[in-house]
């Protein structure tokens, strides 16, 4: 179902219009856009970080890495979900992760810049792409998984997007999120990266209970590596700072830092969940009432 982003209205997927106020996505770029305002740019992120990203997201550890995290995650806890949404896709990396991984399902992708569409769809051919405003979600009842990955830090109303994201799932339907976790670790990479805070577990946690979200898996990554982290964003500040700095390593770093995420995921999957690290994987679902 179709939830109007504009008058709030519930009506068929099929409809060209709102039966309520007649809005209708516009066309942008070949893209159907729900917050066309928004499409070309705004705040929380910047677009022209898509085209960097795109270039480094497959030769950088952590990326690579959170991917197989996330796929592991769906394949354990949702692993017959026919439909999938994203909540900012970005460049479409971890989208074309989970259309590999789950060809049967249905994949769409959701940016707010246009921009970024641009690369995701070029990523993943098979899936669908929009435009739409994470705090205002035009879906009720419609997916059986949603996930954002590190997209709720940069969103000042992170409480009204988790609440769009519980309409937007059918019931038992499931939530994979992933953030950037502890306050203490706020650095200049996050003010460069446009993000308005850093989670910690206790946060996180009452923000999905409170859109109504029943936690079924809470773990931190990035566990091991944590300390070299730490010292790298305090050295990395002041006017000497690159903001590029991390996603251009060396490969023997590279492949280090991957092995340690190997094993942190070894021991997830175990069923120990990391209390400390860079980040937090949550799995979440709605319940069936």
């Amino acid at each position: 179902m179709i939830r109007c982003p504009s008058c709030a209205k519930v009506y068929c997927s099929q409809a060209q219009a709102c039966p309520g106020c007649e809005f209708s996505p516009k066309k942008i770029d070949g893209f159907s856009c729900w917050a066309p305002e928004v499409a070309l740019g705004g705040n929380g992120f910047k677009a022209e970080y898509f085209e960097h990203l795109a270039t480094v997201e497959k030769g950088n550890f952590w990326f690579r890495s959170r991917n197989s995290l996330i796929v592991w995650a769906l394949k354990r806890y949702f692993p017959s979900f026919r439909s999938f949404l994203e909540v900012g896709c970005g460049t479409g990396f971890v989208l074309q992760g989970i259309a590999k991984a789950f060809p049967e399902a249905e994949i769409i992708g959701s940016e707010i810049f246009v921009q970024g569409l641009k690369f995701a769809s070029g990523r993943v051919p098979t899936g669908q792409f929009l435009q739409m405003d994470g705090r205002r979600i035009p879906y009720q009842n419609e997916f059986d998984v949603i996930g954002a990955f590190d997209v709720l830090e940069h969103i000042l109303e992170d409480d009204v997007v988790l609440a769009g994201m519980y309409r937007a799932l059918n019931p038992g339907g499931g939530l994979v999120v992933t953030v950037p976790q502890h306050p203490w670790l706020w650095s200049a990479t996050d003010q460069y990266a446009c993000h308005v805070r850093r989670y910690s577990a206790a946060d996180l946690h009452f923000k999905l209970k409170d859109a109504g979200f029943e936690i079924v898996l809470s773990t931190s990554f990035v566990t091991l590596s944590l300390p070299a982290m730490l010292i790298a964003r305090r050295r990395n500040a002041g006017k000497d700072f690159d903001p590029c700095g991390e996603f251009h390593l060396s490969g023997w770093i590279d492949r280090t830092l991957e092995l340690s995420l190997r094993l942190e995921q070894r021991l997830i999957r175990m069923g120990v969940c990391l209390p400390i690290g860079g980040s937090r994987l949550v799995v979440g679902r709605r319940r069936v009432i």
